[in-house]
């Protein structure tokens, strides 16, 4: 490199840095342009929707308050608290997906107005009240099953007769609970004649399993098993919302 003397040298120096700042003052100018305009805050990550985003579901816990229910053959737990359980894991499981959630209970109450012998309808009466009034385009009760015979077993998925949607609801959640849970006894989705099935919604009653039998009893109070049962259940209605683009 020639030799420079110190005049030049300065010289050099000093363009050299007015050259830097009008880099540095270019570059403010684009990217100010393109900021956001607003309080300088930045923007907001919009979240991902959920597979049940913009749907309201009504989760139905059976029985509670006066009406344990059918009352499990070895621990003595009454249905109620079991399908309680069940059901806030459900709906956990259910926002997690976006969906908004109704529940006819959430505590061990009963929902009946009147006492006497209209006690039991008007309970039920204010399940499909609650789920009507929130809008709800589904509605899920919650159950446990029990028979006579300690060696029945399974979970079963009840809708109402004449409903086609009920029906394809029913078959999907029977579905997933096999899939997921890989049962003993592998049961098929049925018609069945249940007051809270009664709206004009798809409508379903999920027997989650048999509390009269010792094995399946187990399960269905383990803690580890009832986020089983609420996880296939969230996913049979996924798949539902999937095919009637509910959600």
């Amino acid at each position: 490199m020639p030799y420079l003397n110190s005049g030049s040298r300065r010289r050099k120096c000093i363009l050299s840095v007015l050259v830097l700042i009008s880099v540095c003052f270019a570059a403010l100018l684009v990217f100010g342009k393109e900021a956001p305009e607003g309080n300088g805050a930045a923007p907001e990550i919009q979240k991902a929707e959920g597979k049940l985003h913009g749907l309201t579901i009504a989760v139905d816990a059976g029985h509670g308050g006066y009406d344990g229910g059918a009352r499990a053959k070895v621990s003595g737990i009454w249905e109620k608290e079991i399908n309680l359980s069940v059901a806030l894991l459900l709906k956990s499981s259910l926002e997690d997906m976006g969906a908004e959630v109704v529940m006819t209970r959430d505590s061990d109450e009963d929902l009946a107005t009147v006492s006497g012998s209209g006690k039991k309808r008007s309970d039920l009466s204010s399940r499909l009240k609650i789920a009507d009034e929130a809008g709800a385009a589904m509605f899920l009760s919650i159950h446990m099953n029990e028979y006579r015979s300690a060696k029945e077993s399974g979970p079963q998925v009840f809708f109402r007769a004449g409903s086609e949607s009920s029906m394809l609801l029913a078959q999907l959640l029977q579905e997933a609970l096999v899939n997921n849970l890989e049962p003993e006894r592998v049961r098929v989705a049925m018609a069945g004649d249940y007051y809270v099935l009664g709206l004009g919604i798809p409508s379903v009653l999920i027997e989650c399993g048999f509390i009269s039998n010792p094995r399946e009893e187990a399960l269905l109070i383990s803690p580890e098993y009832q986020r089983r049962l609420a996880a296939a259940v969230a996913d049979g209605v996924a798949e539902f919302a999937k095919k009637q683009a509910l959600s």
